[in-house]
């Protein structure tokens, strides 16, 4: 993509992946898909599924079956951790996360869609329907101010402590807090599809655990704690750096990560921003988006890095390495800030914000 310019003192190049239409004829597979899937965009998805139905899941049930011995711990379950979450876990929720926002088959067969929350994600520790139901119904809704179930606004955001807090209050009484909110909001049908989704997602694990307790711990159990706690950690990252005087303006209560590998795997999740404005605009539009609207950025006060992802934000932070944030800072308005400055103000944007102080 070439280089954008909105002033003279800023140019840079973005490496993140936009769509490139075929050359020539597709071949045979992509033909049979697309007769299904509503983008030709999206044919990514239908990899990625594929390679999940043939590799992780058939990977579960041989562990689910293994005996059991001394390598069940030593040997088994490292080896399927990396599988699923080297290999799969972020490409996976990010495919979920998109889906949840478009419409991924066309619209007859629209229901298949269940098929990623109901089907795939158990292996990767999602309970069905929880991740839409909070994303969608809520978080979105709600835009990350106090009424958000998910809200940094009232942690010191470079704390590890205030971090503790906030996810042991997702881990503990989301499954409470949503169905009460849902309700609330006219939305109770989604609260109860959660707590049907989390009711299947424990039965998979008793029925596991019926033949092999590890195993049931290596497939449901592990990663049913180990990706809350990465995706806590990422809505942190995400929402880390909030202009306290506009808390619900999305320009600068979100962050956004270019050129990184995070946004080649994850189908440009690092556009955070773009994301909140619109959340529905497709995935191989974002690059292209934020370059259009660089100036708005700019004058937004909009906080975006370079090369870094939101876990690595979320990981700076609580080693309180605000110089390493400094060097992925990304100057949009040409200030030609110091890096003391540049500290200063992502220092500002961390700080506690008071429920009451978010009216504006």
């Amino acid at each position: 993509m070439a280089a954008v310019s909105p002033s003279n003192s800023f140019s840079i190049s973005l490496t993140d992946p936009v769509f490139h239409p075929p050359k020539g004829e597709r071949g045979a597979a992509e033909r049979f898909f697309l007769k299904f899937i509503e983008d030709e965009r999206d044919l990514p998805f239908v990899w990625l599924s594929l390679q999940i139905a043939f590799i992780v899941i058939p990977s579960a049930v041989a562990v689910a079956f293994a005996p059991i011995g001394w390598w069940t711990w030593t040997l088994v379950a490292p080896a399927y951790w990396a599988l699923i979450y080297l290999g799969y876990t972020d490409r996976f929720i990010l495919m979920m996360h998109n889906v949840s926002h478009r419409p991924f088959f066309k619209k007859p067969l629209k229901g298949l869609v269940a098929y990623v929350p109901w089907l795939l994600g158990p292996f990767f520790g999602e309970t069905p329907e929880g991740y839409y139901s909070h994303h969608v119904g809520m978080h979105h809704a709600e835009n990350n101010l106090p009424t958000d179930l998910s809200s940094t606004m009232g942690y010191q955001r470079d704390s590890f402590l205030g971090w503790l807090v906030y996810f042991f209050r997702f881990f503990f009484l989301i499954l409470i807090e949503l169905p009460i909110y849902l309700s609330k909001k006219k939305r109770g049908k989604m609260g109860v599809k959660a707590l049907v989704g989390e009711t299947f997602y424990w039965s998979c694990f008793a029925l596991a655990a019926w033949k092999s307790w590890q195993g049931a711990v290596i497939v449901f159990g592990v990663p049913y704690v180990v990706t809350r706690v990465l995706m806590m950690a990422g809505n942190w990252g995400q929402h880390a750096f909030i202009d306290a005087s506009q808390p619900g303006n999305s320009y600068v209560n979100s962050i956004t990560c270019i050129n990184s590998r995070y946004n080649r795997r994850a189908f440009n999740d690092g556009y955070h921003i773009g994301h909140h404005v619109k959340a529905n605009r497709h995935w191989t539009e974002m690059p292209e988006d934020f370059e259009r609207n660089i100036p708005r950025y700019a004058k937004e006060g909009s906080i975006v890095f370079q090369g870094v992802d939101f876990f690595m934000v979320w990981l700076y932070l609580m080693l309180g390495r605000y110089d390493w944030l400094a060097n992925a800072y990304v100057e949009l308005d040409g200030k030609g800030r110091s890096k003391e400055e540049i500290i200063a103000l992502l220092k500002e944007r961390t700080k506690r914000i008071p429920v009451e102080a978010s009216a504006g």
